[in-house]
């Protein structure tokens, strides 16, 4: 199964995942970084299984974060 993997600690805010795609992605108030709706936490990263039909996009996604903190795994 496809895999958003996001290292949440690097992230900067800058709401391009949001953007992209925002059925996936919100800001936090708390430290203004994006979460990764729904995602488990493992080792530091969060980890969510997509459909197929949503990898695409979320490689786009994943290529336009400037930081590159977003990973998609198929």
């Amino acid at each position: 199964m496809p895999k958003i993997i996001h290292y949440r600690n690097k992230c900067i805010g800058c709401n391009i995942c949001y953007e992209s795609q925002p059925e996936y992605w919100r800001l936090s108030r708390k430290d203004g970084k994006a979460t990764l709706i729904g995602a488990k936490l493992k080792k530091e990263t969060y980890i969510l299984e997509i459909p197929e039909c949503d990898v695409e996009a979320s490689k786009t996604t994943a290529e336009h974060c400037p930081t590159k903190v977003i990973k998609v795994s198929v």
